[in-house]
């Protein structure tokens, strides 16, 4: 099978497709829309492309695609948009698909880019009655297991962080209840939140000065008697 990719680059003259053999191991997961890394010209350095398309063969003699990255970022409708963007405000068909990338994904060097943040998180391998049995029993102990496997009752699917801090227990206990088979942990990836601890103020109401009021009645005056017009505004870059 070959892909048609599409090189990230800002010259004009690499704005098309370059085909290249897709390798057995990732006949399943290249597709259109998916991220590759390739062989170019000379360069030693591995090139950042984006297929838009797969076919059967090609007329030339290609290399193969070297790496894959296996996110998926953008479909074909995406390829298409950027396809027509490209047309319309004549730039190069990368330029407008890095548009449609999340920040830090569109870095050629694939140890610069931003990663997905995981963490741990702890889990019960036995029912909580089989663990109260086993408390009872004296089967289990340590005071500090105890408390650890109690809370867990209570909040199973926590951060190994809070386990250690509500529990007030040290990493070496929660292993040796993982090495005894009471709980698991799982490495999970969590959703990244730029604004999360950020504080947003309420704007307040904006008053208009006599110069932008007079501008915005024009406007609005047009958008009133549906007026195809063109307005040319003055002002300091960026000001309200």
């Amino acid at each position: 099978m070959i892909a048609e990719v599409i090189l990230n680059s800002n010259a004009k003259q690499l704005n098309r497709v370059f085909d290249y053999q897709i390798p057995e191991k990732y006949v399943s997961k290249v597709e259109i829309g998916s991220r590759v890394f390739v062989p170019f010209s000379n360069r030693k350095a591995l090139d950042e492309g984006f297929v838009v398309n797969i076919k059967e063969s090609s007329q030339f003699k290609v290399k193969e695609i070297a790496e894959i990255d296996e996110k998926k970022y953008i479909v074909n409708s995406n390829i298409e948009l950027a396809k027509w963007m490209s047309k319309r405000y004549f730039c190069n068909i990368s330029d407008c698909i890095k548009l449609m990338l999340p920040p830090g994904t569109t870095t050629k060097i694939l140890e610069n880019r931003v990663k997905e943040k995981s963490a741990s998180f702890v889990y019960l391998k036995k029912e909580s009655e089989e663990i109260e049995e086993l408390i009872e029993n004296n089967k289990i102990k340590s005071e500090k297991q105890i408390r650890a496997l109690r809370f867990l009752i209570e909040n199973e699917g926590v951060l190994i962080s809070d386990l250690e801090i509500f529990a007030d227990v040290t990493k070496s206990v929660i292993n040796t209840l993982e090495k005894n088979g009471y709980i698991e942990i799982e490495n999970k990836q969590v959703e990244r939140n730029p604004f999360i601890h950020k504080v947003v103020k309420s704007d307040t109401d904006l008053v208009l000065t006599e110069e932008q009021n007079k501008a915005y009645e024009q406007v609005c005056e047009a958008i009133d008697e549906h007026l195809y017009s063109e307005f040319l505004l003055f002002g300091v870059t960026g000001s309200r």
